[in-house]
């Protein structure tokens, strides 16, 4: 009887830490940038996500994007993500978490990482000229047409005298 009651009071201890592991929850991961955080337009960057065990899957995500997600199955105790050519539209708030292969449970997240993605300088002063140029084209083809139109509301004298040139000419009076 008391090889029983040891038996069942194993299990019972044995069962009940195992729901104690259940209910803890994972240590936070922690996530980093392999080069500067302030990346070129079309630049590249990797993020490194990494935990306290072996044997995970981690995930990849963005604050402002709940459809962002890349994830990546990793034996050691990290996991890098590449991010290529990056536009304005790639910047923000990234962050990783994961779960290790006992607890199928994601671990709370990481600390944020603020990404930047600079425009081109190149592509801002060709979009500058190009605005530059069109505005002067519009002032010119205006000042054009405001002259054009003024012009003809001149003294009619002035008309006259340009109109009787012809007629000085052909009678040789000077």
């Amino acid at each position: 009887m008391l090889t029983e009651f040891l038996s069942v009071l194993c299990l019972g201890l044995s069962l009940g830490f195992e729901d104690e592991k259940k209910n803890e929850t994972l240590p936070k991961p922690s996530l980093s940038a392999l080069s500067s955080l302030v990346v070129g337009y079309r630049g590249n960057v990797t993020l490194r996500c990494q935990s306290h065990f072996q044997n995970v899957t981690f995930v990849l995500g963005k604050l402002q994007d709940s459809r962002y997600r890349q994830e990546q199955r990793s034996t050691g105790h990290k996991a890098e993500f590449l991010l290529t050519h990056l536009e304005p539209k790639d910047a923000g708030m990234y962050f990783c978490a994961y779960k290790t292969m006992v607890s199928q449970e994601w671990s709370g997240e990481s600390e944020y990482l603020q990404l930047k993605v600079r425009a081109n300088r190149l592509i801002f002063a060709a979009t500058f000229s190009c605005l530059s140029i069109s505005i002067l084209f519009l002032a010119i083809f205006f000042i054009n047409r405001c002259t054009q139109h003024g012009s003809s509301h001149g003294d009619p004298t002035k008309r006259t005298s340009h109109s009787e040139f012809p007629k000085q000419e052909a009678t040789g009076e000077w």
